[in-house]
């Protein structure tokens, strides 16, 4: 048989099906890859995007010594736990300041022993603790002699710790133990006794209420400037970050919201306002300052790590601390 020659109408044409076919398959896949390439675009765009900003975060930490975005969620979850607290029930605020407080005592003992100070955490613990029933329910002359049972407390169970041969070492100081358990107890349990004695009183808890937001203000009006403007360092061997640019937005901040919170929370005259603003910026620097010089000294960064973004308990309540005495003698002249 001969085989029907090419182009006959019985031949076959194997070029037919594979020419007839390529072209729709090479659209296709165009228009895939134009799609793959737009997502690769995007991709891109959005991890460039991710970059930058966690560039922008880098920088704004490096300026301000915090992570900003995990401050402000804590600082939030804390502001309202403690608008509830004083607002609500002011049993609540007891509980709410004891938590603070055993928090705060325990990672200042803990910062101590890490540098070598051989003072007991848990009866600190149990010292403070006893401090806030007694500030709550006696008032100031409660406060008074808890602190100084706890004191008691304290130093006797060091005393009786040094009888152990180990605790005899020629590095371990006992007099200078003592003297670091005396100053947790004075600094954290006395300062913020007060602030639970003022707000057992009638009305009270809305002079706490305004002493801490003016504190706040002032920490947040010093934070804002000094990241905008600040140039001047004011105590660059005890903090580096803090300026005078800083400390005048403070100033001002205090003097806005002492002046707004007297009148129209405190129901007092404006020169009250005034009066605290300038008192509590005085107070609240001293207090972040003494808190810086801890910090040097013991040669720590933050003194605990138990509030992201923050630190720890004392690292945001270095200015309140010492605010307290001024709120507490202002409330007992005029409130």
């Amino acid at each position: 048989m001969t085989e029907p020659a090419e182009g006959a109408p019985g031949a076959a044409s194997p070029a037919e099906p594979t020419a007839a076919r390529p072209a729709p398959r090479r659209r296709g896949g165009s228009a895939r890859a134009d799609v793959e390439a737009k997502l690769h675009d995007v991709e891109t765009a959005l991890q460039d995007l991710e970059a930058r900003a966690r560039e922008m975060d880098a920088r704004i930490e490096a300026r301000a010594g915090r992570n900003l975005p995990k401050a402000i969620f804590f600082g939030l979850v804390l502001g309202f736990a403690l608008l509830f607290s004083l607002i609500v029930v002011k049993q609540v605020f007891m509980l709410f300041g004891a938590a603070l407080m055993v928090f705060t005592v325990y990672e200042l003992a803990s910062a101590l022993r890490f540098a070598g100070r051989d003072i007991p955490r848990i009866p600190l613990v149990v010292a403070s603790l006893a401090v806030v029933p007694a500030a709550f329910y006696l008032g100031a002359e409660g406060l008074w002699w808890s602190l100084l049972f706890g004191i008691a407390f304290v130093s006797l169970w060091r005393i009786a710790e040094s009888a152990r041969p180990s605790m005899r070492a020629p590095g371990v100081s006992l007099a200078t133990d003592l003297a670091a358990g005396v100053f947790v107890l004075a600094y954290v349990a006395l300062l913020g006794g007060f602030a639970i004695v003022m707000t057992a009183q009638d009305g009270g808890q809305w002079w706490t209420l305004a002493y801490l937001i003016v504190v706040i203000s002032i920490d947040t009006g010093a934070y804002a400037s000094g990241l905008a403007f600040g140039k001047h360092p004011m105590a660059p061997r005890i903090s580096p970050k803090k300026t005078w640019e800083g400390f005048a937005g403070s100033v001002l901040a205090a003097i806005i919201a002492g002046v707004l919170l007297a009148v129209l929370m405190l129901g007092e005259d404006w020169w009250v306002g005034l009066v605290l603003g300038l008192a509590l910026v005085g107070t609240a620097t001293l207090g972040d300052l003494t808190e810086s010089l801890i910090k040097r000294d013991l040669g720590i960064k933050d003194i605990s790590t138990w509030l992201p973004g923050h630190g720890g308990f004392l690292d945001r309540l270095d200015s309140i601390l010492p605010s307290t005495i001024v709120a507490y003698v202002l409330f007992a002249l005029l409130g």
